[in-house]
């Protein structure tokens, strides 16, 4: 009798945990189906301006290190970081 109302219960069990999958996968969806974005992370200054610098000392490596960018390799990069972060 134990093993029965055991093997009941599993039965019971396992649409609710199915029905608990779906729900939280449908909660990160937005109404018209579109996954929602998580949000970008929050940075201090510093790590912001490291990322920044990566981006910027990339796009130099890409043109050659020709001189004569550099505030504008800075910008974009800096634009880039923004974009990605959310503006933190």
């Amino acid at each position: 009798m134990g093993s029965t109302q055991t093997r009941l219960h599993k039965d019971k069990a396992a649409p609710k945990a199915a029905a608990r999958k779906a729900s939280t996968a449908t909660s990160a969806m937005r109404g018209n189906g579109e996954k929602r974005r998580s949000p970008a992370p929050i940075l201090s200054a510093q790590e912001r301006d490291a990322l920044v610098a990566r981006a910027a000392y990339l796009r130099a490596e890409k043109r050659g290190f020709a001189p004569g960018n550099e505030w504008e390799d800075w910008l974009q990069a800096e634009a880039e970081v923004l974009m990605l972060t959310g503006g933190h």
